[in-house]
């Protein structure tokens, strides 16, 4: 359901000692020291990373309606490295609140407190990296299908700061990987997946989003039906001062009694609904959209799925 070939491991930009650094540094510095110098280092860093800035400079016009000057740029690079520091911060051990929008906020809470393993889904935007790591925090086990990369500290420190509830599935292993979910939800764990970034995914439809129909990723549906289980989305935004504003999503649950067609059907408006609240917030806040990639892209003359 999910496969890599990829023999190479990628690597974030940035150099090996980099994480290290930037938590000593957070820690250790006064913040009217330290986060100028992030800024300022930012600035620097963005000239050196060509491909993520020229995508970056796509998105922001597609999203603006407008050609980004230098500044939009940066700012959509800071703003990933606040939700890195965010992270980190959280990895050492800062308390951070998660609170639930009232939106959906109910059927979400409800989903959380059965204790049933589900399929979270969520997408590189904004706080949504951290929840995962929260969501077990309700004596949910989670195993995060995450792609493994070869400087990611900070995925190391949360991992093991969380590691009581949280375990991960490496998609860029792809050997018995369907055997890796079945036994995660067997075990009483649920899923937690980013459904943006179509390299990893075997399953994907098109789907109305910033201005026309574009590929996702949309095997989450599909092990939904395989093993019976509900979806949910989420994602988090800055709220105040050490809190994320969780954004969910109404519960998707197979029906038992319908067809395959008619779930996977019932599956789609989900999802496009999932979208279009997506979209909302990316237009509210472009700098959170977090894809230094090409735009998902068009689906082919013909429409038919991945």
């Amino acid at each position: 359901m999910v496969v890599s070939t990829r023999a190479d491991v990628p690597r974030n930009p940035g150099p090996s000692w980099g994480i290290a650094f930037l938590l000593w540094a957070e820690r250790w510095l006064p913040r009217w020291i330290f986060r100028p110098a992030l800024m300022l280092g930012t600035w620097v860093a963005v000239p050196s990373m060509s491909e993520a800035r020229r995508h970056s400079r796509a998105y922001l016009a597609l999203v603006l309606g407008r050609p980004p000057g230098a500044i939009a740029v940066w700012r959509h690079f800071f703003a990933y490295t606040d939700v890195l520091m965010l992270m980190l911060r959280v990895a050492r051990g800062v308390p951070h609140r998660c609170e639930l929008e009232p939106r959906h906020g109910a059927e979400f809470s409800a989903l959380i407190a059965s204790g049933v393993p589900a399929l979270f889904g969520s997408f590189h935007f904004g706080h949504s990296d951290l929840l995962g790591y929260f969501l077990g925090r309700s004596d949910r086990p989670v195993a995060m299908i995450r792609l493994k990369v070869g400087n990611s500290d900070e995925t190391q420190l949360l991992g093991r700061r969380f590691g009581k509830w949280v375990s991960f599935i490496w998609v860029s292993d792809p050997a018995n990987i369907l055997f890796a979910l079945k036994g995660a939800l067997d075990a009483g764990r649920s899923l937690a997946m980013k459904c943006d970034r179509l390299e990893y995914s075997a399953r994907t439809e098109p789907f109305h989003f910033l201005g026309c129909r574009r590929l996702f990723p949309f095997t989450i549906y599909h092990l939904a039906l395989l093993f019976a289980r509900p979806v949910a989305f989420c994602v988090g935004v800055p709220g105040a001062s050490d809190e994320t504003r969780v954004v969910a999503s109404p519960v998707f649950l197979p029906d038992a009694h319908a067809t395959r067609e008619e779930n996977l059907q019932a599956a789609r408006a989900h999802f496009q609904g999932v979208l279009a609240q997506l979209e909302t917030l990316v237009r509210q806040h472009p700098a959170l959209w977090f894809n230094f990639l090409p735009m998902n892209p068009e689906p082919p003359a013909s429409g038919a799925a991945g």
